[in-house]
């Protein structure tokens, strides 16, 4: 039985409902908002542990069959990606930091961000060439701190039937 993730942009939380059946239509309203429908959210396949040991390098364990699972969903949708359409690119960037728990530096996000606005990559890359190449493209994000951005929705852990 598949459980889906949906999203309350009005409460800024995610919920979780069971489904019987695999089920791709269906939106159910938010338990708490009651009037309002929510908004399915791609799943997380793998994410970043801050609970365990850093490695030598300081990147937190990654559990990698979450993550091969992530990398294989990615690279189909990939597969059909018009290559000419940034705004699609850009789109997979992004499931690519949901699905791993990456974050994206200024620089990698300010590139991504004139993606979604449909404008064109060499483009971005002339302008921001030298910062891109400057800086590290995606952190774990500093151990203890997280920015409003980075706070990200609020989780109801409790299992609602769709």
């Amino acid at each position: 039985m598949p459980i889906y993730e949906f999203y309350c942009q009005k409460c800024n939380t995610i919920y979780k409902f069971l489904s019987r059946k695999v089920n791709t239509d269906t939106l159910p309203d938010c338990p708490t908002c009651k009037d309002v429908k929510l908004n399915r959210k791609v799943s997380l396949f793998a994410t970043v542990s801050s609970h365990g040991e850093e490695n030598s390098d300081g990147i937190p364990p990654i559990d990698e069959g979450k993550m091969e699972k992530a990398m294989s969903m990615l690279a189909k949708e990939a597969g059909t990606m018009n290559e000419d359409d940034p705004r699609q690119a850009a789109q997979l960037m992004r499931k690519l930091t949901d699905a791993t728990g990456l974050k994206m530096t200024g620089g990698m996000e300010e590139a991504l961000s004139r993606m979604e606005r449909g404008e064109d990559p060499e483009a971005i890359e002339r302008e921001m060439g030298d910062i891109l190449e400057s800086e590290e493209p995606f952190t774990f994000g500093e151990k203890g701190k997280r920015t409003p951005k980075q706070a990200g929705p609020n989780v109801d852990e409790t299992l609602y039937e769709l």
